[in-house]
C-alpha cells in the first residue's frame, strides 16, 4: 500500500509538515480557549463529553447545560473544525510519511495505511459534527448522538493509531 502523499517531493515534505504541524498546534489552542466556556458538571470534558455523549438523554442534557453564549461558542467550534480536520490530517499524514525510511515493510505498510487514516478521521469527523450541529439546532433525538460517539470513537482511535505508529517509528529499524 502506497501512503497518500508519497507523490510529494522528498524536498518540500519536511517544510509542509512543519507548517500544517503548527497550524494544528495553534488551532488546537484556539479550541481550549473555546472549550472552557463548555465545561461543565454535565459536560466535563466539553465539547469532547458532547461528541461522546452517545444516548438522546445524554446529549440534551449538556446541550441544556449550556446558556446561549456556550451554545453560540460551540456552534462555532463546529464549523472552525471543518477548518481544522485538513489542517491535522495532513500534519498527521505528512507526520507517518516523514517515518517511512529505512523501516521494515510492514511498517512502513501500517504507516501508510495510517497516512490514509488520518484522513478517514477527517472525514468521520465531519460526519460527527454535522449529528452534532443537528443536537444542538434541532435538539437530540435518534440517530444523531449515536452517529456522532460513533464517529467520535472511530476518528479518536484512527488519530491514536496514527500518533503511536509516528511513536514506535523510534523504536522500529531496518534490518541490514
Amino acid at each position: 500500500m502506497s501512503h497518500p502523499l508519497e507523490f510529494l517531493p522528498n524536498n518540500l515534505r519536511k517544510p509542509f509538515f512543519y507548517v500544517f504541524f503548527a497550524l494544528t498546534l495553534i488551532i488546537f489552542g484556539v479550541f481550549r480557549q473555546l472549550d472552557q466556556p463548555l465545561r461543565n458538571a454535565s459536560a466535563p470534558s466539553g465539547i469532547v463529553s458532547f461528541e461522546l455523549a452517545r444516548t438522546v438523554d445524554s446529549s440534551q442534557r449538556i446541550a441544556d447545560s449550556w446558556n446561549a453564549d456556550a451554545r453560540l461558542v460551540a456552534a462555532f467550534g463546529l464549523g472552525l473544525d471543518y477548518l481544522f480536520m485538513p489542517v491535522y490530517a495532513l500534519a498527521l499524514s505528512l507526520g507517518l510519511l516523514l517515518t517511512l525510511d529505512n523501516k521494515p515493510a510492514q511498517y512502513r505498510s501500517f504507516a501508510a495505511l495510517m497516512g490514509w487514516g488520518a484522513f478517514a478521521a477527517a472525514l468521520f469527523d465531519s460526519v460527527e459534527n454535522y449529528a452534532l450541529w443537528h443536537v444542538l439546532t434541532n435538539g437530540a433525538v435518534s440517530p444523531y448522538p449515536q452517529i456522532s460517539a460513533l464517529c467520535a470513537t472511530i476518528k479518536f482511535t484512527l488519530l491514536i493509531l496514527g500518533l503511536i505508529t509516528i511513536s514506535a517509528s523510534k523504536l522500529t529499524h531496518k534490518k541490514q
